[in-house]
């Protein structure tokens, strides 16, 4: 009786010690999340947009065959730098000497026809108090001087004329810049076939002078519309024309090294686009921006007023739109949509969403979701968010063993 007794005892024993392992206390719970915040604050950033645009020459000449003949030479290297009243191109000159030395002739011979009806009128004139000739012989000696002299004026514009056009023969750039390729060889005939210096002349080669060059693009009129209706209201200060400064990025992505400004906008829509031109003037002392590229620019329009500079990690984007994560007052993550359509520098631009005195999770931001307690400090540094995340990752992953011992 009595072993059977010792063996209910000890099983008593023992289900007593099994029940009480079971009743130990849990572990405790691990500490919150620790985030990296950045308080934000209103702040006036530079008005920035993103445009393409395509570069076009500061100035580009025709240069033209004015009078006709036979192309005789070129006088310049095809794609080099040329200087305005620098002769490119030769005429045949032979009919253009010809006829002015007929014009200089024929002016001498008027000036000797013109020099003795002058002295025959001046006899006339003072032999008419004697009476040696009559009233009509001086009236009419004075009208053949006049003739005389108005055929001496046209034979000088004649000549003129004829200087003008053997000129001519000597094809010059009407601007300083670089000469293109030659669009007619020598031994053509320039010109339309005759000899009128106010013909149509034949394109020879064009100038174009490509420092400072032009780059041309435009803005949607809705857009402009609204950058206006925003310096109404006070968000927004755009500079004045000649304050507007355009950055170009080469088609590599690489900024190009100087600034331009802009220089001209028109005051029309374009009805078949819907668009404002626009135009900027860009140094280009090395000719590194060729007339005719698309380039990628950045134009300074002026300046955002009363706006949040947040980094770009802690704009998070969904199905529903762009948001932040804010820590409350209670400790606690807060989602708030937010309009962070721009960006300057590394940050998103947020014009609306935010208040003052948000404080903003830049740090960890990926590892907390909506009405998680979190332990915010301050962020400071763009390593903080890799240094937050491991320690986060860290942190969850010493829980896990703990979970699967309990």
């Amino acid at each position: 009786m009595k072993p059977m007794l010792l063996r209910i005892s000890l099983l008593s024993i023992g289900v007593a010690t099994l029940f009480g392992c079971g009743k130990s206390d849990p572990p405790p719970a691990p500490p919150p999340p620790q985030v990296g915040v950045l308080d934000a604050e209103p702040t006036n950033v530079p008005l920035t947009r993103s445009f393409v645009g395509r570069l076009s020459s500061y100035y580009s000449a025709n240069v033209t065959a004015r009078v006709s003949g036979v192309l005789t030479k070129r006088l310049y290297t095809e794609g080099s730098e040329v200087k305005a009243g620098q002769v490119l191109f030769e005429v045949d000159p032979s009919w253009y000497q010809t006829v002015l030395n007929t014009t200089i002739a024929t002016l001498a011979q008027d000036q000797a026809s013109y020099i003795n009806d002058r002295v025959t009128a001046e006899r006339y004139h003072k032999l008419l108090p004697i009476g040696s000739v009559s009233q009509q012989t001086v009236d009419d000696a004075d009208a053949v001087e006049r003739s005389a002299a108005a055929k001496v004026q046209a034979d000088k514009a004649a000549v003129d004329g004829a200087r003008v056009n053997l000129g001519y023969t000597k094809v010059t750039s009407p601007i300083t810049g670089i000469a293109g390729q030659q669009q007619v060889t020598a031994g053509a005939v320039v010109g339309n076939g005759t000899t009128d210096a106010g013909s149509d002349g034949t394109l020879l080669t064009t100038v174009e002078q490509i420092d400072p060059v032009y780059v041309n693009f435009t803005i949607s009129a809705a857009d402009l519309i609204s950058l206006r209706e925003a310096q109404h209201a006070g968000d927004v200060a755009l500079a004045s024309q000649d304050k507007t400064t355009v950055q170009v990025e080469l088609p590599g992505g690489k900024p190009y090294g100087q600034p331009g400004i802009l220089d001209f906008s028109d005051v029309i829509v374009n009805p078949a686009t819907g668009a404002v031109n626009l135009r900027a003037k860009v140094p280009n002392p090395q000719h590194q921006l060729l007339p005719g590229m698309y380039v990628s620019l950045n134009v300074d329009l002026g300046q955002r007023n009363g706006v949040f500079a947040i980094p770009q990690q802690a704009i998070q984007r969904d199905t529903a739109g762009s948001y932040a994560m804010v820590v409350g007052q209670d400790g606690k993550t807060v989602r708030k949509p937010v309009d962070a359509s721009d960006s300057y520098q590394n940050d998103w631009i947020v014009t609306n969403g935010l208040s003052a005195g948000d404080r903003v999770i830049v740090a960890g931001v990926q590892t907390v979701h909506e009405g998680m307690l979190v332990a915010a400090r301050p962020w400071d540094s763009p390593g903080e968010h890799t240094t937050l995340s491991q320690a986060g990752a860290s942190h969850g992953s010493s829980n896990a063993p703990a979970g699967n011992k309990s």
